[in-house]
């Protein structure tokens, strides 16, 4: 709850003042006079969009989670006619209201495929139903505006101007190897036949990185408040990184300076998902930055470099050991991945408090659990 702070969310009345995600709290308040900041509670967030998962479980399966706040299903072929698709819809709804509250509303998008789904939920917003049918395409999406499709960003609106689409009917109008040129490949493509309503499959993308990342209030932002922060950080990648069944080869710490440039060190090693191990590396990081003494505005840390167990090489020699523990050189794999085993137990069992690396005894009120638009945190985890 800070000034310097963003709006994550806004609401409707807000958003007509001007109000949006990203929007300073300082800005917020003179665009809209009297708004009412509320600080998030993600826990309670993450509770309420299981029991919205539930409820719409009983209406129909739900294939996958997109978000906290998104999700879809696959319609089987018997089930695709508009009428049984609307009594679908109304029945997602009614359910909602009744086992959650009358307050979340649910706006839903059918249609060809998923991509088009999407923009047909997000076409009747508020609690909305909208059913978009192949004979309806493309007309139907001339409505919108190029930066509403999913995809569609700053830049590439300005390619596509560039290339002589300026709206919505010419991007559908757009010939396959036009759409290819402005994406610089086969994004384009996938665009071309998305909006004409074929499935196709979806990219598979592999995780690339695991992280955390936190803007310091004025109190934390003394190097000895800050320290503590970045190393519930690493404790939390480090947790997110063993139930993903991953190892990390490359940790880099993250650290803005209230005044000065900011700083992003990597450090390299063998494959490895130990809290303990990952934490010295941070501490030879942390001590080797620049400005010891400066006050710090935003921390990070993040484990890249993933593998997965069946892809992993274990290194000849075990000499790591020794060079970054140093007076631990007794420590071996098996009494690391036995003492991660038991703490990650005892945390999900009891809590997150109940038992941690001394570097984090500071930080336990600080830096909480965040939902980013893609990762729903495990509240085992994360708090």
């Amino acid at each position: 709850m800070a000034e310097s702070s963003c709006c994550i969310a806004a609401s409707y009345e807000a958003k007509a003042f001007g109000v949006k995600t990203g929007t300073r709290i300082s800005d917020a308040r003179v665009l809209c006079p009297g708004i009412a900041i509320v600080e998030s509670k993600p826990a309670e967030y993450i509770a309420i969009h299981h029991r919205v998962v539930e409820a719409v479980e009983d209406c129909i399966h739900v294939e996958q989670v997109l978000s906290i706040d998104e999700m879809w299903a696959w319609l089987p072929f018997n089930r695709r006619d508009p009428a049984t698709v609307e009594s679908i819809g109304r029945k997602i709804k009614a359910t909602v209201t009744r086992e959650i509250s009358p307050f979340i509303k649910v706006s839903i998008g059918a249609a060809p495929n998923k991509y088009l789904a999407k923009m047909a939920s997000k076409m009747r917003k508020p609690d909305g139903l909208f059913i978009i049918e192949s004979k309806d395409l493309p007309q139907v999406l001339y409505e919108l505006k190029l930066r509403d499709l999913t995809g569609i960003a700053r830049r590439t609106e300005a390619r596509l101007h560039a290339a002589g689409i300026h709206n919505v009917e010419a991007l559908c109008n757009a010939p396959k190897h036009l759409l290819h040129g402005v994406w610089g490949g086969v994004l384009g493509d996938r665009l071309w036949h998305l909006l004409r309503g074929d499935e196709i499959p979806e990219l598979v993308s592999a995780r690339k990185s695991i992280g955390h990342s936190h803007v310091l209030p004025p109190e934390h932002r003394h190097p000895d408040k800050a320290w503590p922060i970045l190393c519930k950080l690493l404790h939390k990648a480090s947790e997110r990184l063993r139930s993903h069944g991953l190892l990390c080869g490359a940790l880099t710490m993250q650290i803005a300076y209230l005044r000065g440039p900011a700083w992003a060190p990597e450090i390299r090693m063998p494959e490895t998902d130990s809290t303990l191990r990952l934490m010295h590396l941070l501490d030879r990081l942390w001590r080797e930055r620049p400005d010891p003494r400066e006050k710090i505005l935003h921390v990070g840390v993040m484990l890249t470099r993933l593998v997965t167990h069946d892809n992993h090489t274990p290194e000849l020699f075990q000499s790591f050991v020794a060079e970054s523990m140093e007076s631990t050189e007794d420590i071996t794999e098996e009494k690391l991945r036995r003492l991660d085993v038991t703490l990650d137990q005892l945390r999900a069992r009891y809590g997150r408090s109940v038992v941690y690396f001394g570097g984090v005894q500071e930080s336990r009120d600080t830096a909480p659990m965040r939902i980013s638009f893609t990762h729903i945190p495990d509240i085992r985890v994360e708090m």
